[in-house]
């Protein structure tokens, strides 16, 4: 279906739980890089729709047109508003990838109305800068969250992210992928596979949902 943002127009698809009766609906934004049909985006939806989870994915404004350059904040955070508002929903949970994590985050810092907020690679800094961190707005979030982020993740140092967590509130959970990188793939080397990982985010999820 299509949403309203403004004066603009964005695609939304809305894919139910493959496990039975849905237990939460995940609005769920896509990183700077990609838009709601990638591939990593597709894998996500995948597994958390066979944890019991409705999945809602979308293009921001600048992806549906095929631009390669993000919207300002506030217009990324007015289209997941605009697509919270879309769909139904008894039990919210926004987030997202990296960037669509982030907006997400901040909305929820800002008080937005949600029963969950699930980071998946959250952009501590960006690659390379890791002294530009994104914390501030952090410790503001006071509903439930669940962050997932690889060890090897050139966009959230663990050291930065352990020294940021002391800050934030119990109701902040942290776990690491170990090996993963931000697009959560894993080295041969580290004798673990990308379904692996894919699993142990739809495992530490479930698991988080039903105990938030």
């Amino acid at each position: 279906m299509k949403v309203a943002v403004g004066d603009k127009e964005v695609s939304v698809l809305y894919e139910p739980a493959t496990s039975g009766e849905a237990i939460a609906t995940f609005v769920c934004a896509h990183g700077a890089g990609g838009n709601m049909n990638d591939r990593g985006m597709q894998a996500v939806a995948r597994e958390l729709r066979g944890r019991g989870l409705d999945v809602v994915r979308f293009n921001f404004v600048y992806s549906e047109k095929k631009s390669g350059r993000p919207d300002p904040m506030p217009l990324l955070q007015s289209c997941i508003k605009a697509v919270v508002g879309a769909v139904p929903a008894k039990r919210l949970i926004v987030g997202g990838r990296s960037m669509g994590g982030r907006a997400a985050s901040m909305l929820a810092a800002d008080g937005f109305a949600a029963n969950g907020l699930l980071l998946l690679a959250y952009p501590l800094h960006p690659a390379g800068r890791p002294e530009q961190l994104r914390d501030a707005h952090l410790p503001r979030i006071t509903m439930p969250t669940l962050c997932l982020n690889g060890t090897r993740d050139a966009l959230c140092r663990p050291d930065l992210m352990e020294a940021v967590l002391p800050r934030l509130g119990a109701n902040f959970q942290m776990h690491w992928l170990e090996g993963a990188d931000h697009s959560f793939h894993v080295l041969k080397s580290s004798g673990r596979t990308d379904a692996d990982v894919m699993t142990e985010i739809g495992e530490t999820t479930a698991a988080w949902l039903r105990s938030a």
